[in-house]
């Protein structure tokens, strides 16, 4: 998986913005034929037409990022921020399938986005089956 930040993210970071003690902060799973592109997706309107569509176990805008991680390494030079897993259970039939993958804020009113998470290609999870993102966090190195 490749993450790429969202270049109004890191505007909204420089302005101070963006709180990631305070703010909460949502996943969302993108259909299949999406492309990233940094330059104008900047919030969830932006994107949500390819939003991959509520059902089978996925509801659309829904799914909170918990158990945030805050961390620095003063030898690399390098600050994370990193979340639990989140996951959905198929039901019903098969969710995806799904290209990647948005952490946007959901704090403010436009929900600006902050990394799109590429799978690489298209994942789908079975009736009954649990698709996860593992390790979804936003990294910064110098």
């Amino acid at each position: 998986m490749a993450s790429k930040v969202a270049q109004n993210f890191l505007y909204l970071m420089a302005k101070s913005d963006i709180d990631f003690d305070t703010d909460s902060f949502l996943v969302i799973l993108m259909k299949s034929g999406f492309t990233f592109n940094r330059a104008t997706h900047h919030k969830y309107v932006d994107v949500s037409a390819s939003e991959l569509n509520t059902g089978n176990g996925y509801t659309q805008k829904t799914k909170v990022l918990t158990g945030i991680s805050i961390t620095r390494d003063d030898t690399i030079f390098k600050a994370v921020v990193a979340w639990n897993n989140p996951a959905w259970t198929a039901s019903g039939g098969p969710i995806g399938p799904a290209c990647g993958a948005f952490i946007l804020d959901d704090t403010h009113a436009d929900d600006p986005l902050l990394q799109y998470i590429d799978f690489g290609g298209d994942g789908t999870e079975p009736d009954g089956g649990t698709f996860t993102i593992t390790n979804p966090k936003f990294e910064n190195t110098t």
